[in-house]
């Protein structure tokens, strides 16, 4: 369940990934160094064994910074190391059998792409979504299809029709000239990984990121 600090940090999150330029680890303390406050801790196809080394010293990372940690689909390790929640995908642990195991401590997250998804997963117990993609990505592999502006327009539309106040994160190969745009669609924040990873400076990406998001929160009506 989200407290009041995580929904405060919930514009940006950053989903961890690695490439020639700095490691899981790296990537992460950069975005944390750029002001994120959200971290999702992502290594698909990696044993626990591997994960497990850097989820404890990520963790460490955001409690310092005042980070939310989130792991990606190892549910029972979210438990073990008390991280604050889990993101689950569409092919990992179904919501409502992680929040039986889980209980209403943690946060859980699901991927969403369609309204239908979003529904099943408000029903199911999750804490917010991640929607997308915006657009293509290379980070991601068996892409849905891209959602685009009038996609966000069109599920955001349908939740208030719906009446389900959950939260709504954009993602899936968002840059900064995107943010303004997708931010008035009604989503609750954006998630990034190459856009902070591929700068030529990291930090001050996040830093540019944050900005705008804050732009945006102080013309909110």
């Amino acid at each position: 369940m989200m407290n009041r600090e995580a929904k405060a940090n919930f514009s940006l999150q950053f989903i961890s990934h690695t490439n020639g330029n700095t490691t899981y680890l790296g990537g992460i303390r950069m975005a944390l160094e750029g002001g994120c406050r959200w971290i999702q801790l992502r290594m698909k196809g990696a044993a626990d064994s591997e994960v497990e080394p850097i989820a404890v010293e990520s963790q460490k990372m955001c409690r310092e910074a005042g980070a939310t940690f989130v792991i990606d689909d190892r549910v029972e390790m979210v438990k073990r190391l008390g991280a604050d929640g889990v993101h689950l995908g569409k092919n990992d642990m179904p919501i409502s059998e992680a929040r039986r195991i889980l209980g209403d401590t943690f946060i859980i997250g699901g991927t969403a792409n369609t309204i239908a998804d979003v529904e099943d997963h408000w029903k199911s117990g999750a804490d917010y979504v991640g929607c997308g993609p915006f657009r293509f990505t290379t980070t991601k592999e068996k892409l849905s299809p891209v959602l685009g502006i009038g996609g966000y327009e069109n599920i955001v539309a349908e939740m208030n029709r719906r009446d389900i106040g959950m939260p709504v994160v954009a993602i899936g190969g968002i840059t900064t000239d995107d943010i303004t745009a997708i931010m008035a669609t009604g989503v609750s924040g954006i998630a990034v990984s190459g856009t902070i990873l591929r700068a030529d400076d990291p930090v001050e990406k996040a830093q540019e990121i944050m900005r705008l998001l804050a732009i945006h929160e102080r013309q909110m009506p």
